[in-house]
């Protein structure tokens, strides 16, 4: 939120509104209009007024790309440059690029999409790989992870503002259906299956991508989500080898790690997002779909909000101006549903008193004749100089 200024001067106290904006403890769902192809394991990621939803899979894999802007419109910019499900999403810079995946075989494809939804095709990664994690920190995009066909990598691929591809250290333990996250000046991955056992191991790149080993989780798991809120990256839910895991783990600026309060229900294959103040965990699978969504503020208490309109596993999350979005997803059939999710205000009403001027939203200054009371759309872009600066 952007905070108004309070000045006082001749006579007048002045409150001066940029881009002013207001949000509740309360979320509001929408459902926009759906993907324009129903498909579960694709992967979101945001650039510039777009939240982009792309790839996944039916009874093929797709190389669709469905793209939302801030008032929630859908557009379908150039498909992926090769169709793929199990892919994942992360923004650097201008772009929001897409790596990796399966098609029939694992693909080392990195499509990436300026915020004018222009594609370009960077290098590719440097292993062909499906089920990675995406994460960004600084002015890198990292990649980490995943599955070859034939071994559970380490590798990790990292893409800088303007597209160039390096590759720094490895994973400190290589795994698939690991979960991403950013906070501060770090990229997390963390859990993740190795083959052999799942893991418990989170990975902390740096911004000039120096590799760390922070606390471990609490609980070994895998296809879990990652989101963040305020000054903590948190990775919630999973599977653990015999049940559905509802554990959160939290993670500050400095990789100190708390655990806060569970998810409202276990469940794995869920999906995370972030808008205003507060962390999203949606969806998910645990014997039968979820619809549940959890919401964590930057105290890290928990609320539910309004569940999904569809249960659904599979599902992607990304964010864009006020809402986080949670589309596809599979329960007994390939989705095409979008649930948008936001605690931003749109109006309110401002009291002037007599003699007041404002400005608000508009190009006219305006000068009251008798106390009024005023609707205005947020976000508030102006002033009101409340003469002899009573508040009535």
């Amino acid at each position: 939120m952007s905070d108004c200024i309070i000045t006082r001067r001749d006579g007048f106290v002045t409150i001066t509104f940029e881009n002013y904006k207001v949000y509740e403890d309360t979320f509001t769902r929408t459902t926009p209009a759906a993907l324009s192809t129903g498909r579960d394991q694709l992967a979101g990621a945001s650039v510039g007024d777009y939240a982009l939803f792309a790839g996944g899979g039916t009874v093929s894999s797709s190389a669709v790309v469905d793209a939302y802007t801030t008032n929630l419109t859908r557009s379908t910019p150039t498909a992926l440059s090769a169709a793929r499900a199990w892919l994942v999403g992360a923004s650097v810079g201008d772009y929001a690029l897409f790596a990796g995946g399966y098609t029939g075989s694992y693909s080392s494809v990195v499509d990436a999409y300026s915020a004018n939804l222009t594609r370009s095709t960077p290098t590719t990664l440097s292993v062909a790989r499906g089920s990675l994690a995406g994460a960004s920190v600084g002015d890198y995009a990292l990649f980490a992870g995943g599955y070859t066909g034939s071994a559970y990598s380490a590798v990790v691929d990292a893409y800088t503002t303007n597209l160039t591809r390096s590759t720094p250290t490895a994973l400190s333990t290589g795994g698939e259906h690991l979960a991403g996250a950013s906070v501060g000046d770090y990229a997390l991955f963390a859990g993740g299956w190795t083959g052999s056992a799942y893991s418990a191991v989170v990975n902390a790149y740096t911004t000039n991508l120096t590799r760390s080993t922070p606390t471990a989780l609490s609980a070994a798991r895998y296809w879990l989500a990652g989101a963040s809120v305020g000054d903590c990256a948190l990775f919630a839910g999973g599977w653990n080898g015999s049940a559905s895991s509802a554990v959160v783990d939290a993670y500050t600026t400095n990789l100190t790690r708390s655990t806060p309060t569970a998810l409202s229900a276990a469940r794995y294959n869920l999906a995370g997002a972030s808008v205003g103040d507060y962390a999203l965990f949606a969806g998910g699978y645990t014997g039968s779909a979820s619809s549940v969504v959890d919401a964590y503020d930057t105290e890290l208490t928990r609320t539910t909000p309004t569940a999904l309109s569809t249960a659904r596993r599979g599902l992607a999350g990304t964010s864009v101006g006020d809402y986080a979005l949670f589309a596809g997803g599979y329960t007994g059939s390939y989705s095409d549903v979008v649930d948008a999710y936001t605690n931003f205000v749109s109006t309110t009403y401002l009291p002037i008193t007599a003699g007041s001027k404002y400005k608000l939203n508009s190009d006219t200054e305006t000068t009251a004749t008798t106390n009024t009371v005023i609707k205005v759309y947020f976000p508030i872009t102006g002033y009101i100089k409340y003469k002899g600066g009573k508040f009535e």
